[in-house]
């Protein structure tokens, strides 16, 4: 019997530098995504790890990050960004991180040259880095939360894999 996958995987190539590496990311950001869905309260933000991390935290944070290295918007308190309001539902979390990573891609796609500088990160004074190395920190920072929400998964319900 042939074995099956669980998904697709990553884009193998695409047309252009800037497909494959939005990709990659976009293949992250569902991974995550996917191992909120179906995690009942509260263990959906009970934290997994001593640190306090917890699934719907992580999607908290990522969109945060989005807004800040893609967008353009400050962040003032990292270590508050992985915390949920209690008044914050799963939908409402995931769905602002939905809302983020599209207007995300938009700023992506506009911009014509990966080595031109991507958005002014947080609104700080002085050159942005490039929109190439943007992106290549987005799927480090997503790829490692994304390794996190897995075990915190694993952790709440047994379940492996996207």
């Amino acid at each position: 019997m042939p074995r099956q996958r669980r998904d697709a995987g990553p884009p193998k190539a695409g047309p252009g530098e800037k497909d494959v590496l939005l990709g990659f990311l976009e293949y992250l950001r569902a991974s995550v995504i996917a191992k909120v869905d179906g995690v009942p309260e509260p263990e959906v933000r009970t934290p997994g790890v001593k640190s306090g991390t917890n699934l719907l935290g992580l999607v908290k944070h990522l969109t945060q990050v989005e807004r800040h290295w893609l967008l353009g918007e400050p962040v003032t308190d990292w270590e508050a960004t992985f915390r949920p309001d209690a008044d914050e539902s799963v939908d409402d979390v995931v769905g602002a991180y939905r809302r983020t990573t599209a207007r995300a891609n938009e700023t992506i796609r506009a911009c014509p040259d990966l080595a031109g500088p991507g958005p002014r990160p947080g609104g700080r004074p002085g050159a942005a880095p490039s929109l190439r190395w943007t992106l290549t920190h987005m799927i480090e920072e997503t790829g490692r939360h994304a390794g996190h929400a897995d075990i915190l998964r694993e952790l709440i319900d047994g379940a492996t894999g996207r």
